[in-house]
């Protein structure tokens, strides 16, 4: 088998998602050649599995009736020829059921999340296939989740509740946006969906993507990227709750997580979703990535963000609750770690400690309310980055990790960044260079 293949959704004139659960979808995504949502709440990540095989676009024929796709099979639009027939031929041998499929052209290959036959698990059919000279990639369909909790308990700008923001406060971030709110600096959030009504996210949302369903409803209704967006970009001045901490940037919303059904369920995400997202990113030119969520190892999802990485992105995770920094994606190296803040231990090295409790923020249907968690301190730093790139454009990854751990200062007797102290250090380091 070839290790290290990733997935991820592709532009728009060659997006799609095959499925057969249920064939109405299939049927209605091939007929209007785009793809439809999957309905990744029912996939099973006890039992189905993520194949890629190669997918080569190459110069369509010029034989009457054929298309940019040859002669592919409508049911796999996006696809080759040659990847159509791999995987029908994979589905045969193995006796595998298809859930939802997808074309990753930066990666020339098409993936499918399948589900094992009857009577065969999940590992053995992974054990098999890795055998296979065919295929590309397989792995387990691994489940992620978000970083944040509600908390139990509930200060110059016109926004009414800017001094009871914790994290706001702390930063010195007021003092920062005397040089800088981030203007127009495009941050893309991967999370769930993000309340665009809410008056404190008004003009600060550049576009949405839905990578989970169709529902606006619910889009507009999930909390926790909506406490993200509020973090790292709520409007200043506009006498509305609070003031983000880069209160002019632009965010692009990728929703790649849903909440369950069952009661005080928090947000998950799999690695269909969420590579879907990332591939959908690779196609823009954002240069800041937030992604406050994690979960195990992924060899396709650290494909992808290895490619976003490469492109000199600044990609910022949240730490897990446990501090394990072996799974996704704080374990990509060039990724900007980042832990909520807290006085009993010491972060680990090159760990970015920011707030992450008891933070005050917006909430879907246009309400407010604290939470906590790492997401929220992976919010804070996103925030700031997006105030250095207003400042200097060209910075990378590693510089702006840097400068936030020198720059970062005790407050309430804890070391935490600081935005005031990181644009300071910014324009220090500027001047002295020749």
């Amino acid at each position: 088998m070839k290790c290290g293949f990733l997935i991820l959704v592709a532009s728009a004139a060659l997006s799609a998602c095959a499925s057969s659960r249920p064939m109405a979808l299939a049927d209605n995504r091939a007929s209007h050649g785009h793809a439809s949502v999957a309905n990744v709440s029912a996939m099973d990540s006890q039992r189905d599995i993520v194949l890629a095989v190669a997918n080569p676009l190459e110069s369509p024929s010029t034989n009457a009736g054929s298309s940019l796709l040859g002669y592919a099979a409508p049911r796999y639009y996006g696809a080759s020829q040659r990847a159509a027939s791999t995987l029908a031929a994979l589905k045969k041998n193995y006796g595998l059921r298809e859930v939802a499929g997808w074309p990753i052209k930066a990666l020339d290959v098409y993936c499918v999340v399948f589900e094992p036959p009857s009577g065969m698990t999940q590992d053995a059919l992974l054990k098999a296939l890795a055998k296979d000279d065919r295929v590309q990639l397989v792995q387990p369909l691994h489940d992620f989740s978000v970083y944040a909790e509600k908390s139990r308990n509930v200060h110059r700008y016109n926004d009414p509740y800017v001094n009871l923001q914790r994290g706001f406060v702390e930063t010195d971030a007021a003092l920062a946006h005397n040089l800088s709110q981030g203007d127009e600096v495009h941050i893309a959030i991967v999370d769930t969906g993000v309340d665009v009504t809410h008056l404190d996210l008004q003009g600060r949302i550049r576009d949405v993507h839905n990578l989970v369903d169709d529902d606006a409803a619910t889009f507009n209704h999930d909390s926790h990227g909506t406490e993200v967006a509020g973090v790292i970009a709520a409007d200043a001045d506009n006498r509305q709750g609070i003031v983000g901490i880069a209160p002019r940037a632009e965010l692009s919303v990728y929703k790649a997580c849903w909440y369950s059904q069952a009661p005080h369920a928090g947000a998950r995400c799999n690695s269909f979703t969420l590579a879907k997202a990332l591939a959908a990113v690779i196609d823009t030119n954002t240069r800041i990535i937030n992604l406050s969520l994690g979960g195990p190892a992924d060899p396709l999802l650290n494909k992808l963000l290895g490619r976003l990485l490469d492109q000199g992105r600044i990609v910022i995770a949240a730490m897990p609750p446990d501090g394990a920094t072996d799974g996704f994606p704080v374990d990509a190296p060039g990724v900007i770690v980042v832990r909520a803040a807290t006085s009993e231990a010491a972060a680990p090295p090159g760990i970015l400690s920011a707030p992450g409790n008891d933070i005050l923020t917006t909430q879907p249907g246009g309400g407010y309310d604290f939470t906590s968690g790492s997401s929220m301190a992976a919010a804070h730093v996103t925030g700031m980055a997006g105030l250095l790139l207003y400042l200097a454009p060209g910075l990378d990854a590693r510089t702006i990790h840097d400068l936030f751990l020198r720059s970062s200062k005790v407050s309430d007797g804890m070391l935490q960044v600081n935005a005031a102290s990181a644009v300071e250090a910014l324009g220090s380091t500027r001047n002295a260079t020749p």
